[in-house]
């Protein structure tokens, strides 16, 4: 099977159709690598796509000890790259995947094209990161104890996952018998690692003003716990445009399939053709 190594040894999955462009795609925390098949599938007919499974999801490795850390989950996407001798890519990411997009775009922005940042910034409230730190604690302790397939059963009718249930039940029942054949391990890893020690997007302002990097941030009106922070993103990302999805959760490229890929689609194509300018910071107003 392919797999790219990252700088700390460890094996990374990944799948790759079509020619162009590169355009690489980074999948969320209750997702692996085959999420992506509708964008695959729809970008493949113009662009070289390349999805892959992160650390702890198998068929790439699942490590033991600290390895789960932010800094690893956005070097590995890099990893990828370095290994198919891709020096720029388009960053697609949805959630976890979004988030080490936006690392990209903070510490190796020329690695990146051009960011796609959907369903971004769960867990990012200053007043709740304490609260959210132990839930995710909590829920590693799940994955280890109960199992995945358990975990699964449980957190399918979450709130931001109900409307993807509601406008097509046989996805949303596809997308959490998936979710229950992940391995427990890499999943309590990387939610005690990644979604309990990452920083708060809030924090890191400072920085956000200065990524020119052309970013589409997508999210849906429905995921509550994702709008401030997009809100937050299109404000203090120098090149950002909001697109935001009517009666919509979190798992966006599942639920709203060609509304994703048109919207993704339209940035692409402006971004190439050199049409998706950074706007005159003496324009915004910072607060």
């Amino acid at each position: 099977m392919p797999h790219a190594t990252t700088r700390d040894d460890v094996r990374i999955y990944f799948e790759e159709a079509g020619q162009g462009t590169p355009v690489i795609f980074l999948h969320e925390f209750a997702a692996d690598y085959t999420n992506w098949e509708p964008q695959m599938r729809y970008f493949s007919r113009g662009h070289r796509c390349i999805t892959y499974s992160a650390r702890g999801y198998t068929p790439s490795d699942v490590p033991s000890g600290d390895v789960y850390s932010y800094k690893h989950f956005y070097t590995d996407a890099l990893a990828v790259l370095d290994h198919l001798g891709i020096a720029r890519a388009h960053l697609v990411g949805l959630s976890m995947g979004a988030y080490s997009a936006l690392q990209i775009g903070l510490n190796a922005p020329e690695r990146a094209l051009s960011m796609t940042l959907a369903g971004v910034g769960s867990g990012s409230e200053i007043e709740n990161l304490d609260t959210w730190r132990k839930q995710c604690r909590a829920n590693a302790e799940q994955f280890e104890t109960l199992g995945a397939a358990e975990v699964a059963r449980v957190t399918r009718e979450a709130p931001s996952r109900i409307p993807f249930l509601v406008k097509d039940p046989r996805g949303h029942a596809d997308f959490y018998a998936a979710l229950a054949r992940h391995d427990s391990k890499g999943s309590a890893n990387t939610m005690r690692g990644f979604q309990g020690g990452r920083p708060s997007i809030y924090t890191m302002i400072d920085a956000i003003r200065k990524v020119p990097t052309p970013a589409l941030i997508i999210c849906g009106d429905e995921d509550d716990p994702c709008v401030q922070p997009s809100l937050f993103l299109k404000k203090h990302l120098p090149a950002a445009g909001l697109a935001m999805f009517p009666k919509s959760g979190h798992v966006l490229n599942l639920e709203e399939p060609a509304l994703f890929n048109e919207s993704v689609e339209r940035f692409v194509t402006l971004v190439e053709a050199g049409r998706w300018p950074v706007r005159d910071p003496r324009s915004v107003q910072f607060h």
